[in-house]
Order: structure tokens, then sequence, then C-alpha cells
């Protein structure tokens, strides 16, 4: 999870943010 978030917190990482709440 810390690396997706990181690594593509602007495309793929506010995706699965928003999925994951």
């Amino acid at each position: 999870m810390s690396k997706i978030g990181i690594n593509g917190f602007g495309r793929i990482g506010r995706l699965v943010f928003r999925a994951a709440l």
C-alpha cells in the first residue's frame, strides 16, 4: 500500500484511496 501510494499517488493512488474509503 505504501509503495502504490507514493508511486501512483497522483494517478492510481487517488483511485485506490477513494475505493478504500
